[in-house]
């Protein structure tokens, strides 16, 4: 029964925090003397920024610190399953020694096994319980990050007038970046300068 349970909670966040791309305000500037060196034009069509998903996520605190609470909180569910586990092979082991010994009568073992296959059973479910848990928490967090950071880049680009903000990762579908075009550092800075909000997403099934 050891290993009983095995969450993929850091490829979650790897798929789930790199952000997809973000069509910021519609809106175009048609002045020129709003544009700016470090914001391009796209043959002459549009303006186009991109954020370094891998640099935010290594430098936005919100976000470290929810990764260390989810490992935490998997590292809990990981033991209290391994101890329910634990108790199972312990009585189990207890009943097949005291079976063999002849110091049970025969009603008395089918009560022992009727006992066991229901331990059984309870740990199935609540490992069951405990990784659907999870994985609403962990679905949860990734929608608040998104929400968070398209609130941030909504707000960013008021004053940018940015047409497309896109997301840039190491072996992402962007091969090349100009990084004249990098505005992860003003999105790192404004976004860690926000108030976290109280989350709940961590909490425990009590």
């Amino acid at each position: 029964m050891k290993n009983t349970a095995t969450f993929m909670l850091a490829a979650a966040f790897i798929g789930a925090t790199v952000f997809s791309a973000c069509h910021s305000d519609k809106k175009t500037d048609t002045s020129t003397t709003t544009a700016s060196s470090t914001s391009p034009l796209v043959n002459g069509t549009g303006r186009i920024a991109y954020v370094d998903i891998d640099t935010l996520e290594a430098n936005y605190t919100y976000l470290k610190n929810k990764k260390d609470q989810f490992k935490k909180r998997q590292q809990d569910v990981d033991a209290e399953l391994q101890r329910s586990a634990q108790q199972l092979q312990n009585d189990a082991a207890a009943f097949q020694k005291k079976y063999q010994e002849g110091k049970m009568t025969q009603s008395e073992g089918e009560a022992a096994q009727k006992r066991l296959a229901q331990m059984q059973q309870s740990l199935e479910t609540r490992k069951q319980v405990l990784t659907e848990q999870l994985l609403k928490e962990q679905d949860d967090f990734n929608k608040d990050l998104q929400r968070r950071l398209d609130k941030f880049l909504e707000e960013y680009n008021k004053d940018k007038h940015y047409d497309y903000i896109l997301s840039y990762s190491q072996g992402g579908s962007i091969l090349f970046a100009n990084k004249e075009l990098n505005i992860t550092p003003d999105v790192i800075k404004g976004m860690n300068e926000l108030p976290v909000e109280n989350s709940d997403t961590t909490k425990k099934n009590k």
